[in-house]
């Protein structure tokens, strides 16, 4: 698995894991939503779950389902500040389409099916 995280988004997530101790690291993957098909998930993993990929990056731990794998597998995770808004932001070399709001995408395997 190679998930990496640009500066920015470590420090973000190493704060939010700071801040709740229990965390055992970062939980990253998607769901099917939106008028695209797949959306992010990105939360605190509070537990390891069967089939969990577990990648550890200057000592935070990425937490990716079996199923969310080859979507997201390549994918840098940045953290953006713009004006008075942040968000995490993924490039994902996976994505092959994008909604018009940007809140889902597509890939190859969608295309096919």
């Amino acid at each position: 698995m190679s998930i990496s995280l640009a500066p920015a988004a470590l420090q973000r997530i190493q704060s939010y894991l700071a801040q709740n101790p229990d965390a055992l690291g970062l939980r990253f993957g998607v769901k099917r939503t939106g008028c695209s098909g797949w959306s992010y998930v990105v939360d605190l993993a509070r537990d390891a779950r069967e089939g969990d990929s577990v990648s550890e990056l200057e000592g935070v731990r990425v937490y990716v389902d079996a199923d969310s794998l080859s979507l997201v597998d390549g994918t840098e995770i940045d953290f953006l500040k713009q004006g008075l808004g942040e968000q995490f932001v993924f490039r994902n070399p996976n994505v092959k389409g994008e909604c018009g709001c940007g809140e889902s995408f597509t890939t190859d395997a969608d295309r096919a099916a």
